[in-house]
């Protein structure tokens, strides 16, 4: 393994005292920094920080309220993504941009075909990519439609076409906030090519090792002002986590409160059948915090969707409470259970209206009165839920314009609006920065310490390691093992997941 390469004296753009607002939220106050030529230039911070709102505005996503970025010593100013990459920049951002129908190869030429009488030379098309992907050792084939793909492939195919449009600066958004693995190790090896091929590419990211393992500078951001720029050899993850809030932080995770034994059952959940879930059963009392361990594909979140209506089952019940709850996620919020599902983007956030609107979305029924919401108590309760959950966040404001951990709060706003007695919690802490993490655990405790009985789904062990008080293995849609008290251990977990012991249906 290869460390950061070396970056040219030249500087590729500057940024000058720039700022951007959303809102009354000042996302950007005053930045000034250098980024040089054929460097890995880091972004990072908090969410809230302001790194992805410096990327976009780098990218021409956004345009800055003041200030200038200069390109090579000329002054530029992007109107559009379109504008920064005819200046040979490049944006991935975290959530793709592929037309999923298209073949790899159109995607990656999307805009600049090949074309002849209108048509599109198709064997012309495929030859340019091949040529292409030989050149940055990409292995994608060329007429795979880019949909069928997994996300880590996507995501190479965004990579390639930027390098089809000869961009000199790739500005990569989170890259690895949704990949595990050989993925992320696969993207690595990328960005190290792309910098020792000259080309620049600024990094946000709130994987600090990731961070530290790839960039030549790193840049820290807070509250939308620059705290730092300096070579990545002179920071830790402990100075970073410092210049990022401003204060120490421990890593550690808040004390668990054990529910007493004879708190009430809040969750039954009784040979439960539906797709990618094969007759699973279990319990989650009052105040107690279940964590629900496996690998990708062992069938959590499809046993998180059948539990709470999202997906049709066959066979089995739930029930809230000693009540029956079956007919969706309409019943299911009646019945006082919350989903914090694993992606925001796709089942809980809808990104273009405002923060108020996601917030009170699923208690609509008791927020209105003769058909028309009460605004003025709307409002209110909003304001509060937010509060509760520390989220940074203007309720008038779209939910696109939050920073990803801000988003994150909002969806759990909305769950303690709904004041829940069941929180099924799916990759909570997905694509948010160590300080939300933070924020998150503490809420899903005090949750529990409230009487909340919790179902966390996390793949990071230790995350179920540090919040739950138990923890069921999946495997091939079905819970393998329990494991309680001092059993629940990362080897044990490990073991049950990858069928390594004789753990199936074990019980501590």
């Amino acid at each position: 393994m290869t460390g950061p390469a070396e970056p040219t004296s030249a500087v590729h753009l500057r940024v000058v005292d720039v700022r951007k607002a959303f809102g009354g939220t000042q996302a950007l106050d005053g930045v000034s920094l250098e980024i040089r030529a054929g460097s890995v230039h880091a972004l990072v911070g908090e969410n809230g920080a302001g790194k992805s709102t410096l990327a976009k505005i780098i990218a021409g996503v956004f345009p800055p309220d003041e200030g200038n970025l200069v390109l090579r010593e000329a002054p530029v100013s992007f109107r559009s993504p379109r504008e920064a990459l005819d200046h040979g920049i490049a944006i991935v951002a975290q959530e793709l941009a592929l037309v999923p129908q298209l073949t790899v190869a159109q995607n990656v030429f999307l805009g600049v075909e090949p074309r002849g009488s209108g048509f599109l030379r198709e064997r012309e098309l495929v030859e340019r990519y091949k040529r292409l992907a030989s050149e940055s050792h990409f292995e994608l084939p060329a007429t795979t439609p880019a949909g069928r793909l997994p996300l880590a492939k996507q995501q190479q195919v965004e990579i390639l076409r930027a390098l089809a449009r000869d961009a000199e600066m790739i500005v990569l958004d989170e890259p690895s906030a949704a990949l595990s693995g050989r993925d992320v190790e696969q993207l690595h090896e990328i960005v190290r090519s792309l910098a020792r091929a000259g080309r620049t590419v600024v990094l946000v990211s709130h994987f600090l090792g990731e961070v530290l393992e790839l960039a030549d500078t790193i840049t820290i951001l807070r509250d939308g002002r620059l705290v730092r720029t300096g070579p990545s050899t002179a920071e830790s993850e402990a100075t970073l986590i410092s210049g990022m809030l401003g204060r120490s932080f421990s890593r550690t995770f808040p004390p668990k409160q054990v529910p007493a034994p004879e708190s009430p059952v809040a969750l039954d959940v009784l040979d439960l059948h539906g797709p990618g879930v094969h007759g699973v059963s279990l319990q989650v009392r009052a105040g107690e915090i279940v964590g629900l361990a496996g690998l990708v594909g062992a069938g959590r979140s499809e046993l998180a969707r059948a539990i709470y209506g999202a997906s049709a089952t066959s066979a089995g019940s739930v029930t809230v409470e000693g009540t029956a709850v079956a007919g969706g996620p309409a019943v299911s919020v009646r019945h006082r259970m919350a989903l914090v599902p694993e992606s925001r983007k796709d089942e809980g956030l809808v990104a273009r209206r405002p923060v108020r609107e996601n917030v009170s979305l699923a208690t609509l029924p008791v927020l209105q009165r003769l058909g028309f919401i009460r605004r003025g108590v709307e409002n209110v309760r909003v304001r509060a839920a937010l509060g509760k959950v520390a989220a940074r966040a203007d309720p008038a404001v779209p939910v696109i314009t939050l920073s990803g951990g801000n988003q994150q709060k909002v969806v759990f706003a909305r769950a303690v609006l709904a004041a829940p007695r069941v929180l099924i919690a799916d990759e909570p802490t997905r694509g948010v920065d160590v300080g939300a993490k933070r924020s998150i655990y503490e809420l899903i405790t005090q949750l529990a310490r409230d009487g909340v009985g919790v179902l966390l789904i996390s793949s990071e062990v230790e995350e179920i390691l540090g919040l739950a008080h138990r923890v069921l293995v999946m495997r091939g849609g079905r819970v393998v093992a329990e494991l309680d008290g001092e059993a629940i251990t990362e080897a044990n977990i490990l073991a049950a997941a990858f069928a390594t012991a004789a753990t199936d249906g074990a019980a501590a």
